[in-house]
């Protein structure tokens, strides 16, 4: 049988990555000279990629070249403080070991930058599980856009009908569905309330559930 290929969505996956993208924001409108935003608020923005992101925490008041201003200071800040409190969630690794072990294919599809996404999985020492890592600015389109996805099965010589999307909201869910691929939500990531609007095929509390329900 032909093993299967995951693809891991990041922010809210893998990696409990809301702490530092909400200080990061946050430090970025107050260098722009704008009051702090609540978590909650903020994490409510991610999802997307970094200037869509950003578009929304500085509000509808803001103009390009404000936001292009703040995208520049959000890059740089979070570089540096994109590991501060950053790790991965509970059963993640579990899930990645009993994965590889079994000879599954894995990559990591994000909206965020390729780079930052790249240095993230590499310092949470999980780089050698994933064959390839894409972000938001790896392709002409992100996500739900299938083009992601599309490469991974192509490069992967896999399936379509053994390929699983695995991710923490409906952007994740959308991408399955355009690609004509399994959906797979969790419900511990940071925009899970959106799945109850566009319900993946299987829902799962921690990864460590994942490896059965593909490798059988």
């Amino acid at each position: 049988m032909q093993l299967p290929l995951v693809i891991f969505d990041l922010d809210g996956t893998l990696i409990d990555s809301k702490q530092d993208l909400c200080n990061s924001v946050n430090a970025t409108r107050e260098a722009m000279g704008l009051a702090r935003l609540p978590d909650e608020l903020v994490a409510s923005y991610v999802g997307n990629g970094a200037p869509v992101l950003i578009r929304r925490a500085m509000g509808d008041d803001a103009t390009a070249e404000q936001v292009q201003t703040a995208l520049a200071h959000f890059l740089g800040y979070y570089r540096e403080h994109m590991l501060d409190h950053t790790r991965p969630y509970p059963g993640v690794l579990e899930c990645l070991k009993e994965l590889a072990g079994a000879g599954a294919k894995m990559a990591v599809l994000t909206n965020k930058p390729e780079r930052f996404s790249k240095d993230l999985v590499r310092g949470l020492g999980m780089g050698d599980f994933f064959f390839q890592v894409y972000g938001g600015n790896s392709f002409e389109e992100k996500k739900p856009h299938p083009i992601g996805i599309h490469t991974l099965i192509r490069e992967a010589q896999a399936a379509a009908e053994r390929t699983w999307m695995v991710g923490d909201s409906s952007t994740d869910v959308l991408t399955a569905r355009n690609a004509n691929v399994k959906a797979v939500g969790v419900t511990y990531g940071i925009q899970p309330g959106s799945l109850d609007e566009t319900p993946p095929d299987i829902l799962l509390d921690n990864l460590a559930e994942l490896p059965p329900l593909v490798l059988r």
